[in-house]
């Protein structure tokens, strides 16, 4: 699984999760408690979610929120 370092890569990964375990926006919805539309808007770049959003959403798909060092030498700026 790739690393999210901006908001467009946590998009993919979740989009490309859902799509792989055969998955509609609204049936993520429900397995996560969260509404079609706000996926449709996460998965589009249209909202920021919230981390617990994104938990819920990882929760559901089975996927891990695993926080590692950054390679040495990496600036804030590299990754915006």
């Amino acid at each position: 699984m790739p690393l999210a370092r901006s908001l467009d890569d946590l998009a993919q990964i979740l989009r490309e999760a859902r799509r792989a375990q055969g998955l509609t926006q609204s049936e993520l919805g429900d397995r996560a408690g969260v509404r079609a539309h706000h996926i449709s808007n996460i998965e589009n770049g249209v909202t920021n979610p919230t981390a617990a959003t994104v938990l819920s959403l990882f929760a559901a798909l089975e996927l891990d929120w695993q926080v590692v060092p950054r390679a040495t030498g990496a600036r804030i700026e590299d990754i915006f």
